[in-house]
């Protein structure tokens, strides 16, 4: 496959009712990334050099998706199919792409989020040893329902539906996904010939699989897993795609050197990066942009999005870091404790009951329990500023914007509004008065208070 141009059409045309949603089908996320994102990466990883998406239903909000998430720069070609007709009238609708004189045509749908690379380029080399069509074929469990392929001395002749199907045709397993491979020269002038002689009047892109054999080009199918050909139709077979993804990257995530505790109960994103020597534990959640260095451990219970966390630091039991959060080497965020839009330097701690958001957090300081940035006015965020080695007392507020100095005291129990010079003591609390006697005193005056209540009721 050496040099070979190869264009990716991805048909994400789908109708998405039967998601029971407003959102367009191939919209609908796995793993946080949208289905048909998965295809595109999918093809781009195969080879392609182009990406043409042809959209329908949701054409806008697929157009947008698709403009914003390309793959390694790699901008596609959006066109609309205004008519279903069929899927070689969608494939047509991309006819300007595929004019282009691509060596290779793969043909993807924008459900199949499962797509393996590995299962394209194994088509794609079908192409190169000299077919003309390579149709991507798989062995479901129960057959019933799909369209079998219909071999004979390695050649693919036909793709037969089940109600066309002849008793011995029924027993056939291989079956097609609808994915394709078409060589590029031949492309365009088998689309062409696609009639909609049917009950339905479409045009079907399985067509070309006979009409290349009446013009003695070879027609071969590829055999992928059943993962590969499965396409998402309504909520159950999401949450089922979800799970099978699920169980890929966790199994990535400990060949390359991540420790899963309990691997089942971690969920990871698209996105996820961990290095080797990193030990998660159960029940964590990792949203998108989640970035984390070798040598961390993360407890029990945390949830983690976009947010980046250094070598050797320590994040929960019960931590949630949100987007902007940045942790940096050896740093410390303990239980129950949010971290937002901030920086936690190197050795710094915030072990438990804090709020740090909008703030930078020197080297070495210290966060007591309690301790809350207040960054929000109700009209703007502001940004609280404490310094290396700083120590801030349990139970404290800081009222952005404001600034604590390196080596500064705050005392428990402050309400900080004004600046914190470095090396200071600062007390921002009412002073403690005692009156001995008196909590006695008012017992007996609260007792007395609410027998007279009970007597006039």
């Amino acid at each position: 496959m050496t040099n070979r141009t190869c264009l990716a059409v991805i048909l994400a045309a789908g109708e998405g009712t039967r998601m029971k949603s407003a959102l367009p089908k191939v919209l609908h996320k796995i793993g946080g990334l949208e289905m048909v994102g998965h295809v595109m990466a999918a093809a781009s990883a195969a080879g392609a050099d182009g990406l043409a998406l042809v959209v329908g239903n949701g054409a806008e909000q697929v157009r947008s998706f698709a403009e914003t998430h390309s793959q390694s720069g790699k901008q596609p070609d959006i066109y609309v199919q205004e008519q279903r007709l069929g899927t070689a009238h969608a494939v047509l609708a991309a006819q300007e792409a595929i004019a282009r004189g691509y060596d290779d045509v793969l043909v993807v749908f924008g459900d199949h989020p499962l797509l393996d690379p590995a299962v394209l380029l194994n088509a794609r080399a079908k192409l190169a040893e000299g077919a003309a069509v390579a149709v991507l074929g798989f062995r479901p469990q129960d057959p019933t329902g799909y369209g079998r392929l219909i071999e004979k001395d390695g050649r693919l002749l036909a793709i037969r539906e089940e109600k066309d199907c002849s008793e011995r045709e029924k027993q056939i397993t291989f079956c097609n996904s609808g994915v394709m491979a078409v060589a590029g020269q031949h492309a365009l002038p088998l689309l062409d010939q696609v009639g909609n002689d049917n009950a339905k009047g479409e045009f079907y892109l399985t067509d070309i699989v006979e009409i290349a054999n009446r013009q003695g080009l070879l027609v071969v199918a590829s055999e992928a897993g059943i993962e590969s050909a499965l396409g998402i139709n309504n909520r159950a077979e999401l949450a089922e795609a979800e799970a099978v993804w699920q169980r890929r990257k966790r199994r990535e995530m400990m060949l390359s050197g991540v420790t899963l505790i309990a691997p089942e109960t971690v969920f990871f994103s698209h996105d996820t990066q961990i290095g080797p020597d990193t030990v998660v534990e159960p029940n964590v959640w990792f949203g998108p942009g989640v970035k984390i260095a070798s040598g961390v451990r993360i407890h029990a219970f945390s949830h983690l999005e976009e947010a980046a966390v250094e070598t050797g630091a320590v994040i929960g039991p019960f931590a949630r870091l949100r987007p902007g959060a940045s942790i940096m080497e050896k740093a410390k965020i303990g239980n129950f404790c949010e971290v937002k839009n901030a920086r936690v330097e190197p050795g710094a701690k915030v072990p438990h009951l804090s709020y740090i958001g909008d703030a930078t957090v020197g080297a070495g300081a210290n966060i007591g329990a309690g301790t809350i940035t207040c960054n929000y006015d109700g009209f703007g965020k502001h940004h609280t500023e404490i310094g290396a080695a700083a120590f801030i007392g349990t139970n404290s507020s800081l009222v952005a914007p404001v600034s604590v100095g390196a080596g500064a005291y705050v005392a428990s129990g402050s309400v900080v509004t004004e600046n914190v010079p470095a090396d200071a003591l600062a007390f921002g609390r009412a002073r403690q008065a005692t009156y001995e006697g008196r909590a006695r005193d008012l017992r007996e005056r609260l007792a007395a208070e609410k027998a007279a209540k009970r007597s006039e009721g």
